[in-house]
């Protein structure tokens, strides 16, 4: 079987640093932005949470991930046909 190309953590990283220490500080904590506002963290968190749950899935069945920093690092893998 092929490359199971994943985003780099990175990308998870760097939104939530801004999240967590731009956005969130200039929304007013009890409003309605700043609840949605962290919602997204929670999201963000559980995504890359999940990101490594496949992962280790993959190299518990020997499939080889590859982290992406692009869209355009490589071409896109073969679909079955």
């Amino acid at each position: 079987m092929g490359i199971v190309p994943l985003p780099s953590h990175v990308h998870y990283k760097i939104l939530l640093q801004i999240l967590e220490r731009q956005t969130l500080p200039a929304l007013n904590p009890t409003s309605g932005e700043y609840a949605q506002a962290q919602q997204v963290v929670v999201s963000l968190r559980k995504a890359l949470a999940h990101q490594k749950n496949l992962e280790d899935q993959c190299h518990r069945l020997e499939r080889r991930v590859e982290h992406r920093w692009f869209l355009n690092d490589a071409p896109t893998p073969e679909r079955p046909g």
